[in-house]
């Protein structure tokens, strides 16, 4: 993949404003990608003179995506995905990855950055079994609601519902993304699926490390990114049933062999976990 910017006139969508930072685009300039402008390579650039291996919180996040919807595929029966703040395609989407496991799956993603938007038309093209909508994914009847959602998937079946990397970016009382996803968790049928990864203080060595880098991601022009301690994640699964080995951090969230390299100290600095709603 090509790391190099592409001239803006080229591929600025309608209602892109190249002088405000975006969550998926800083997302895409953290993971190595090309839809990203100036501004976003600031927050990167600010967030890494602070952390150095904050590069890795969005690594991270993409892997625990991808082993998570594999687990959910194959180990569930479930085939119906809500992805909400899908961001902007990469390698393994979540739709590559439900869909080699099984075919019939049918995949919604959910953001409301013009520039994912405008990605989605080649999602759309690419197979019939995936839509991408623009809804706010903090207002869950919003998302729920939304008459593509309607359409594509039959929420009185168990649906997989993910939140990855999304509810760190909610800005609003601390209690309110537990509030939010309760109000999802409400209209999910029994037997869905839900996971969620979140940037964490880890309350030890590591904890200034993640508060040098929430300061840098809410004073950026990106405004957002908040780390909160694993009980406060834990608190948003609500009374959920978690998947063992429960809310910790992604890199030891069932990893595909044995880790054979030390983790970095961003590694320790996000955690998730997949839940049932019984």
């Amino acid at each position: 993949m090509s790391t190099g910017p592409v001239p803006q006139t080229e591929r600025e969508p309608v209602g892109v404003d190249p002088n405000r930072a975006s969550i998926a685009r800083v997302y895409d300039a953290f993971l190595g990608g090309k839809d990203n402008y100036e501004i976003d390579r600031k927050v990167r650039n600010g967030v890494l003179t602070e952390a150095p291996y904050a590069e890795h919180l969005a690594i991270e996040n993409r892997d625990f995506l991808i082993r998570s919807v594999r687990f959910i595929a194959q180990q569930t029966g479930i085939t119906q995905f809500l992805d909400c703040g899908s961001g902007l395609p990469t390698a393994e989407n979540t739709h590559q990855v439900v869909q080699r496991v099984r075919p019939d799956a049918e995949v919604v993603y959910v953001d409301n950055d013009p520039v994912v938007l405008a990605h989605g038309r080649a999602l759309l093209e690419e197979n019939d079994q995936t839509s991408l909508m623009g809804s706010d994914i903090f207002d869950p009847d919003d998302v729920l609601d939304n008459e593509i959602v309607r359409a594509r998937l039959d929420l009185t079946q168990p649906i997989a519902l993910l939140q990855i990397g999304t509810l760190h970016h909610y800005e609003g009382p601390a209690e309110a993304p537990a509030e939010l996803m309760q109000r999802y968790y409400d209209r999910l049928a029994s037997g869905s699926y839900v996971a969620i990864s979140h940037f964490l203080d880890p309350e030890n060595e590591h904890t200034p490390m993640a508060r040098r880098a929430e300061d840098k991601f809410r004073h950026s022009p990106m405004g957002s990114g908040t780390f909160r301690t694993l009980d406060e994640i834990r608190a948003l699964f609500g009374d959920l049933e978690l998947v063992e080995p429960g809310v910790i951090r992604l890199a030891d969230w069932w990893q595909d062999g044995p880790r054979l390299a030390p983790l970095n100290e961003a590694q320790h600095c996000i955690a998730g976990g997949v839940a049932r709603k019984p």
